[in-house]
Order: structure tokens, then C-alpha cells, then sequence
């Protein structure tokens, strides 16, 4: 047994391990981020499904394991002898949830309406690093718990009804500010240190205002309409439509200019159609009524102009989304943009462009690909 206990101290995974034991809590953090991204492709998949309502139920009841632990409860069981391990699987399940969030929405080309997203989960990476009391500090638990769990119920209902629109955000949000509510009353009531350590009214005014929050940035355009996605934009030349296949003709930037398929300076002749392509992901059966909102800059004014809204009906389901295109002939030279919206007027993506009319200069890098 002796002899046993020195390999173990000898080990060098051991030793690595223990020497690195202050930065465990953010390894599984990122470790839950990395599992999901390698794992989950599209939410409405049972896979998906699955793993994300594991995560959800294994987080909540490692919390509350974790919370009243500490006053003695299972004392001397096999859960008490490995109750250190409590705070890393509550770090990875906070980033394997986390990650879903980024995984369903990077497939946007709207990179400007994912990014707030981004540095919230980057404040949350600093903020699990940098408190001094890490994921034990119950303020921070129940925060990024709440944060997390809205993200996951906003995800789920609208795949699970099969319909999606700002009511059904507003009742997945008043779902989970209830869930967590409630595990956080249970376990103040069950655990005197909670009592001790958390105001209660603290904690609900923390919380009340990560509801708001989230719901002003979902109002105000901020965040995507979940759970749809714009996987592609691009501004074309000319669109054919033939055998279910769609036949697009578009200048193409270049190499190095990763976020965008299209160049941004489209070369046109007078009197000549420009076209807006679109693929919309949205989850199996959900159909939903869009529009392209056609927007020209007026520089004499100093803002942007509505010139069209031109919509269409879209049905969920497809992989690589359900692909649409609207067209505008007689367009001013100049920036343009075209904003692919709900009908309750969110904004999914926006595709952007800027207009010269040359008669002379041909477009170059034109190419032709199919969808």
C-alpha cells in the first residue's frame, strides 16, 4: 500500500496536476467549451438535444450539491470524499453551455450582431479567473447560472413548439428567471453558509438586472432573434433558379477578407438589377415570414433611407439553410444595405455593399456558385 502511495506521489501527471491546481477551474471551463464546439452542429438535432439538456440538469444539480456540501450534508459518503471535484464539473458544464450559444450563431455572416455575445463570454472567462473566490463566490454562481440557463430555455422551447417570435422569447425568459428563482430559494433555505455568505435581495437585484439586460439587447437588435441564423449574404450580379438549385453571380473578394463572400464594391452599369442572396438556418418546422429590408445612405441627410421591404416566407430544417433572394433594379450608386429582418422587425443579419455605376470598368473576380 506504501509502496503504492509514492508511485501515486511520483507520478508526473500528478505532480503536473497539483503544481497547476489554481488554474483546474478554467481548464474545465474551456474544456466544456471545447467538447461542445467539437461535438454539437445544429440545435435542432436530437444529439444536440440531448447533450444540452444533460448539461442544463448535471449544472443545476451540481450547484446544488456544491452550495450545501459545504454545511455537512452527506457527511463522510463517497460524495463528501470527492466534493472537490464539484467546483471543476460546475466549470465545465458553464462552459459546455456556453459554448452552444457561440456554436449556433458563429455560423452567422452578421458578425456584428453575435459579437455582443462574445464579450460576455469573454468577461465571464476574466471573471472566473480573476475573483478571489472563483466559482465559489455564490454571486458569481448564480449569475452566470442565470445567464446561462436563459440562453438555454431561449434555444430549447422555440425547437421543441416549433414556432418562434418575441412572446415566446418573453416566456422562455420568465422560465428560467423562475427556475433559477426557485433553485436559489431552495438552497438558501437549506444551507445556513449560503445564509451567511448571499443577501438574498442582493442576489435577486443581480439577477433581475441580467433579465433586463438581456432582454434590452435582444429589443434593441443587439443579439440575433434565436434560434435563427443567417448563414449566408451575398450581394450578386445576377441569380438563376433552376432544378431546386440556385445559380449565383457575384464578385468575390478576396482571400484574406474571411468574414465576407462578396465584395463590398460592387462595379455596375446603368439601368442594371442588383440582387441580395440569403440562407436563413432555422430549426425543423418552423416556418417563419422575413423580409429584406433594401436601405440606401442619403449623405445630404447623414442616415440611412428604407427604399423596400420585400418579403417571404422561410420553412426550417434544411442544413445549410432556406435560400431566398430579392432583387432591385434602377439602384443609386452609393452604400446600401440590406437588413434581413423578422416580421416583428429583428434583425437576423444585414448584408452591406456600395454601389458605383461605371460604364466603362468590368467587374472582376466574378465567379458563379451554386446553393
Amino acid at each position: 500500500m506504501k509502496r503504492t502511495l509514492v508511485k501515486l506521489r511520483n507520478n508526473a501527471i500528478l505532480k503536473f496536476a497539483m503544481k497547476y491546481e489554481k488554474y483546474a477551474p478554467i481548464i474545465f471551463f474551456i474544456g466544456g467549451f471545447i467538447f461542445d464546439s467539437l461535438t454539437l452542429g445544429r440545435i435542432d438535432r436530437t444529439y444536440d438535444l440531448t447533450i444540452l439538456s444533460i448539461h442544463m440538469a448535471s449544472l443545476t444539480v451540481a450547484l446544488y450539491l456544491f452550495n450545501l456540501i459545504e454545511d455537512g450534508k452527506w457527511k463522510n459518503t463517497l460524495l463528501d470524499r470527492n466534493k472537490e471535484y464539484l467546483p471543476l464539473a460546475i466549470q465545465f458544464f458553464f462552459g459546455g453551455l456556453s459554448s452552444a450559444y457561440v456554436i449556433y450563431f458563429s455560423r452567422s455572416v452578421s458578425l456584428s450582431k453575435t459579437i455582443t455575445f462574445f464579450i460576455i463570454l469573454l468577461a465571464l472567462l476574466v471573471a472566473n479567473e480573476f475573483l478571489k473566490k472563483r466559482i465559489s463566490n455564490k454571486y458569481l454562481q448564480f449569475g452566470v447560472y442565470f445567464f446561462i440557463n436563459f440562453t438555454f430555455f431561449t434555444f430549447m422551447i422555440p425547437v421543441f413548439i416549433k414556432e418562434m417570435n418575441t412572446s415566446i422569447f418573453i416566456i422562455s425568459g420568465l422560465i428560467s428567471l423562475s427556475s433559477t428563482l426557485l433553485l436559489m430559494t431552495i438552497i438558501y433555505l437549506k444551507s445556513p453558509s449560503t445564509r451567511l455568505e448571499l443577501s438574498f435581495r442582493k442576489m435577486l437585484g443581480i439577477i433581475l438586472s441580467i433579465y433586463l439586460t438581456i432582454n434590452l439587447f435582444y429589443f434593441f437588435n443587439l443579439i440575433p432573434p434565436v434560434p435563427l441564423a443567417l448563414d449566408i449574404g451575398i450581394v450578386a450580379h445576377n441569380i438563376q433558379k433552376k432544378d431546386n438549385t440556385y445559380n449565383v453571380t457575384y464578385e468575390q473578394d478576396k482571400w484574406y477578407v474571411f468574414w465576407r463572400d462578396h465584395k463590398f464594391k460592387l462595379i455596375i452599369q446603368p439601368n442594371t438589377d442588383v440582387y441580395v442572396f440569403t440562407s436563413i438556418f432555422a430549426p425543423t418546422e418552423i416556418k417563419k415570414s422575413v423580409l429584406h429590408r433594401w436601405k440606401w445612405y442619403n449623405n445630404t441627410l447623414g442616415e440611412w433611407e428604407i427604399v423596400e421591404d420585400i418579403g417571404f416566407e422561410i420553412t426550417g430544417g434544411r442544413n445549410a439553410g432556406f435560400r431566398g433572394y430579392t432583387f432591385k433594379n434602377n439602384v443609386k450608386p452609393g452604400l446600401w444595405k440590406v437588413d434581413v429582418i423578422t416580421e416583428e422587425g429583428l434583425v437576423i443579419g444585414i448584408v452591406d455593399f456600395e454601389i458605383i455605376m461605371n460604364s466603362t470598368t468590368q467587374p472582376n473576380r466574378v465567379i458563379e456558385r451554386k446553393f
